[in-house]
């Protein structure tokens, strides 16, 4: 009798356990996410193509071909996987996961809709704001409390929770979305953001949201088959999209709010922002930067990481790297503070500082530019192409009108920069004098297309300039030490020396750097801002 009881009670307590999957069923969600996620995103490619649903060059981007955004259909794929093994799996949950379901849902609409039609942002706030008070409302996903960053305790938020919660969401949805600006980078960054969450949920068991993440993982990487660059893809076949970018960024928000609130936290809310570092400190800096200048903070520009560091003359291959690598380094410094415990205020304090830097530099981009380059030759990477030449010393009238007739030239099809420096007046003249600087890169991918046509530009535009102004064109290339007279001559015992190089060592140059972009605005308005030419300034 006693056997029997005691047999019936370990199976009644078998049950009331909550069934949980097992590692040959983990691997099986991975692979399916992944295999349906690719199937979705090439089907839907060739029906983007076919009815037109395609991204098209100008204004502030970077691809210069006729692309489908449909890279979020994958996405979405895998997160309804996702759901149906959260539905199977923890039933009692149910009403969590739909409103999951119905939430992301609205996203993933929205941006398809965006995407299209270029909704105005205030729709897409409003859009967003009915999402995210479904996942509050209906899932009970809120950001109750901030952590132990004070002493005391947990410093809980009350009736702030929803709207701070409204407010964090939104935010990591346009995060995400507005790093998406380069091949392959919103994806990688994305993918890193899973692994480092996966394993703070895996540590802490927190299998429900590890379904997710292992979805996301499989959805992600099957994207990313279409949008990175390799050897057989010189340039990605899919974009992201709003609807993909938007989608991910709210389910990651999602899954950060849930993995650090509760009882059974798998992590703090100070964890949280390190785990989605760059992404933060680049969308904050550069909506503190447009507000700096008087700017719409949802004004597009070139002044994101990932522009820095293409114009530093970094590979897009090179970016991405760079970005990810800084991205897991954030990442593992949080959870490093997480699982060795160090004071969350003390951690909340570095991660502010490390946005202090990342908002300077974001200020003075062209300090940032310029170590790079010097990091880029010391380490003997492989720049992108560039052509470039060199405009003597002019007028300040004169070289503004050499700045407007070029751009003239290059604002219809280069990716160009324009360098404008501001010398010391000579002694036999009152009136400064300015050297103009025109760089136009070649990123990878369209060397081969359009170097020849690149080529034929600076021949015209050296033939222009000396029919108009009488002025020669001077080719703009690397200085090399070892192949200056000046230097050499230094050890010339004849007498017959040159002075190496005639700047004073305290000579102060105001660099200017006027980024134009290509199609986005008229030949009148930029006659305008070409009266002031620059962006960023700095002394060197």
């Amino acid at each position: 009798m006693n056997e029997l009881t005691s047999t019936f009670f370990s199976i009644s307590t078998d049950i009331s356990q909550p069934v949980r999957p097992d590692l040959s069923e983990q691997i099986t969600l991975f692979t399916i996410s992944t295999i349906l996620a690719g199937l979705i995103i090439r089907l839907a490619i060739s029906l983007a193509h076919t009815y037109g649903i395609l991204d098209r060059p100008g204004q502030h981007k970077q691809h210069k071909h006729l692309t489908p955004f449909v890279g979020g259909t994958g996405i979405f794929a895998a997160l309804l996987i996702a759901l149906c093994f959260l539905i199977g799996y923890y039933p009692e949950q149910s009403v969590k996961w739909l409103g999951l379901g119905i939430s992301s849902a609205i996203i993933f609409i929205m941006g398809f809709a965006d995407d299209i039609l270029q909704l105005h942002y205030k729709t897409r706030l409003i859009v967003q704001t009915v999402a995210v008070l479904i996942m509050n409302l209906v899932s009970g996903v809120v950001l109750t409390d901030l952590g132990s960053i004070f002493p005391g305790g947990i410093l809980a938020l009350g009736i702030f929770a929803i709207p701070f919660t409204l407010f964090a969401t939104i935010g990591g949805i346009n995060a995400l979305n507005m790093i998406d600006g380069i091949d392959g980078l919103s994806g990688s960054v994305t993918l890193m953001s899973l692994i480092l969450l996966g394993s703070a949920a895996l540590i802490a068991d927190n299998q429900p949201n590890l379904i997710i993440i292992i979805a996301l993982t499989g959805g992600t990487m099957g994207f990313l088959f279409f949008n990175l660059r390799y050897r057989l893809q010189p340039r990605a076949r899919v974009f992201l999209g709003d609807n993909g970018s938007m989608l991910l960024g709210f389910v990651i928000t999602w899954l950060l709010i849930d993995l650090s609130q509760g009882s059974n936290r798998a992590m703090t809310p100070v964890t949280a922002l390190w785990l989605f570092s760059v992404p933060l400190m680049d969308t904050i800096s550069i909506m503190l930067r447009r507000i700096w200048q008087h700017k719409s903070p949802f004004e597009p520009d070139h002044n994101h990481l990932h522009h820095i560091l293409l114009n530093a003359g970094y590979r897009v291959s090179d970016v991405i790297f760079a970005i990810v690598s800084i991205h897991l380094l954030f990442g593992l410094i949080g959870l490093t503070g997480l699982y060795l415990g160090v004071n969350e205020l003390t951690m909340l304090t570095g991660f502010l500082l490390f946005f202090s830097g990342y908002f300077y530099l974001s200020l003075h981009p062209w300090y940032f530019i310029t170590a790079l380059r010097q990091f880029h030759t010391l380490w003997g990477l492989t720049p992108t192409q560039s052509h470039g030449f060199f405009l003597g010393s002019y007028t300040p009238k004169e070289a503004e009108n050499l700045v407007r007739m070029l751009s003239q030239e290059l604002r219809p099809s280069m990716d160009s920069l324009v360098h404008v420096i501001k010398n010391k007046a000579p002694s036999s003249s009152d009136e400064d004098q300015y050297a103009v600087v025109v760089n136009i890169r070649l990123l990878d991918a369209d060397v081969r297309t359009i170097k020849d046509k690149i080529e034929n530009f600076v021949t015209s535009a050296q033939k222009r300039i000396n029919e108009r102004c009488g002025i020669q064109l001077r080719p703009f290339v690397e200085h090399n030490p070892r192949n200056d007279r000046r230097i050499q001559n230094q050890s010339n015992p004849s007498g017959n020396k040159r002075v190496a190089d005639r700047r004073k060592p305290n000579q102060k140059l105001l660099v200017f750097e006027a980024m134009f972009d290509q199609t986005s605005i008229s030949k009148r308005n930029y006659h305008q801002e070409s009266v002031e030419p620059p962006i960023n300034h700095s002394n060197s």
